[in-house]
């Protein structure tokens, strides 16, 4: 679930040639963890259950490509953006990060791949 992290990260947004947009990683990745509002709007975009920002929409569109591929397409910063999501979302919204991983990995696929890279990371899944 490394890859939610870009993907609930709220980070990875637009697809131009081989690499996602920057446009938007200027995106206040902090402010919008702690702002249970703004957090809970991106939550419902992904998740089916809301309307989607510009960014909110490409994030949500680019997402399963970004778990499939190791976020090939993402930028330095996109992928420490990532990092930061998965991690807040896995300590500090547990049913949160259950839900996603329910919907973009129900076969555990994922979790497998991502596991040790997480482990390096600091984050225990």
């Amino acid at each position: 679930m490394y890859a939610v992290v870009v993907l609930a990260g709220l980070v990875v947004l637009a697809v131009t040639g081989q690499k996602y947009t920057t446009k938007y990683d200027g995106v206040d990745i902090d402010n919008i963890l702690h702002n249970d509002r703004l957090l809970n709007n991106y939550f419902n975009c992904i998740m089916d259950k809301g309307k989607c920002s510009p960014d909110g929409q490409e994030l949500k569109k680019n997402l399963p490509e970004a778990l499939e591929n190791d976020c090939e397409k993402c930028s330095e910063k996109q992928k420490a953006a990532g990092d930061k999501v998965l991690r807040f979302l896995y300590e500090k919204k547990p049913e949160m990060f259950q839900q996603l991983e329910a919907k973009f990995d129900p076969d555990g696929k994922y979790r497998v791949k991502y596991t040790n890279k997480a482990a390096k990371k600091g984050v225990k899944l």
